[in-house]
């Protein structure tokens, strides 16, 4: 296994020395080959595109940022290796991570070595910092998209669609997940969603068992038929859940569908055609191409360091790279100007963010400014929910569960 990682895709920023001061190196794994790799592979992009418009601007307080940038390809034992490799030959200052089975086996060790890890996981697993001090998430947790998703269907579709009047005389509405069981990321928000629906009154009907990597889910939607659900919770990534949302059209299955912010984006829509209107997904930041701040930077620098990529091609993937390297660029900053450039001062600085805004790229449509406490890492408790009308992925609804459940939020952390 030592071995095989330096066959892994390896991407670095070499950043050029002359008139800076000594570089900050930070590692960033990635998926660009494994079965995230649709949604990885523009995140990945968007990483080393955010890191040459950090360096261009003035770097960490002067120093520039030297990327260390490994394709893993989903697989946790190749991660355990890399991050090795980060702490003994690379020595990176802090870590952008990416998958939540690498990033939650990864928590006890980053915890002892004390090293920030900012990830794309948005486990809600990790962000206790009793149990995982270093780790910190940029967008929403999974559970609280989980749960901010069905609450918006039940409010908005179940209780007004004139096409659910019938059903909703009969009595509750009934709810399934369609979800990769193996995998700690999409089985992540499973049991929040399931409690938020034991709130809501929902009736639970059995899981389906749909791969990361499917090409065909008629057996599963077939299966799922048999019990009538209203509504389907999808948490694997975009290729495979336009496939799931496909076959459940051609069946005529007749749920609803919400979806995980790795499901919706630009490519859900081209790939799953007329089956995804009207589905309902959480984004954490801006779409790609969206008239607010920064976004003309975050096509420039495309255009500057990935030409090869067509513009048409790019998603909110890349976007979600930029916002998690400017918000790891502002602890580090804060860091260094406190002269606690380590693993202490990079976690006290992400802490001491409250209501910070970003900027128009993760703030967009609705979701609030980011807030870390030393004991709550859930970057905030809104979530922000779209739909999908006419080809096109509108804003719908911010929903803030901790105002929505103000004695049950606390209890929740750690979900």
């Amino acid at each position: 296994m030592g071995k095989k990682i330096f066959f892994a895709l390896v991407l670095v920023v070499f950043a050029c020395s002359s008139g800076w001061a000594a570089d900050i190196v930070v590692g960033s794994l990635n998926d660009m080959t494994g079965p995230t790799s649709d949604v990885g592979k523009d995140n990945a992009a968007g990483v080393r595109e955010a890191v040459a418009y950090v360096n261009d601007t003035g770097g960490i307080n002067g120093k520039k940022i030297d990327l260390r940038q490994y394709d893993y390809g989903y697989k946790v034992p190749e991660a355990i290796t890399i991050y090795k490799r980060f702490k003994t030959v690379d020595k990176v200052t802090m870590i952008l991570g990416w998958g939540t089975g690498d990033t939650e086996a990864l928590s006890p060790t980053v915890a002892r070595d004390q090293m920030p890890y900012l990830s794309d996981s948005f486990s809600g697993h990790i962000c206790n910092p009793k149990k995982a001090p270093y780790n910190f998430v940029y967008g929403t947790d999974y559970s609280t998209n989980a749960r901010a998703a069905l609450i918006t269907w039940y409010e908005e579709v179940w209780k007004k669609d004139p096409k659910w009047a019938e059903e909703r005389a009969k009595g509750k509405p009934r709810f399934a997940c369609f979800y990769s069981f193996p995998h700690p990321y999409a089985s992540a928000p499973i049991r929040a969603i399931k409690d938020q629906a034991a709130l809501l009154g929902f009736d639970i009907v059995p899981d389906q068992d749909i791969s990361l990597s499917a090409i065909d889910a008629k057996s599963q939607v077939l299966v799922a038929k048999k019990h009538k659900p209203h509504l389907i919770w999808h948490s694997n990534t975009t290729n495979s859940v336009a496939v799931a949302l496909k076959d459940s059209f051609a069946l005529k299955l007749g749920a609803d569908h919400i979806i995980n912010n790795w499901a919706l984006d630009e490519n859900l829509v081209k790939l799953a055609g007329k089956a995804s209107e009207g589905v309902i997904g959480i984004g954490v930041c801006a779409f790609y191409g969206l008239d607010v701040p920064l976004m003309d930077k975050v096509k420039e620098y495309g255009k500057k360091v990935n030409p090869s990529l067509k513009i048409e091609d790019r998603t909110t993937r890349a976007v979600m790279g930029w916002v998690k390297v400017l918000l790891a660029r502002e602890a580090m900053t804060r860091a260094d100007k406190a002269g606690k450039l380590n693993g202490p001062g990079i976690k006290e600085a992400f802490e001491s963010l409250s209501n910070y805004n970003l900027g128009g790229i993760a703030n967009a449509l609705g979701r609030p400014p980011i807030t870390y406490t030393s004991a709550d890492h859930r970057p905030g408790s809104s979530a922000t929910v779209y739909i999908i009308k006419n080809g096109k992925i509108v804003h719908l609804k911010t929903v803030d569960l901790k105002e929505r459940y103000p004695d049950l939020w606390p209890k929740w952390l750690g979900w």
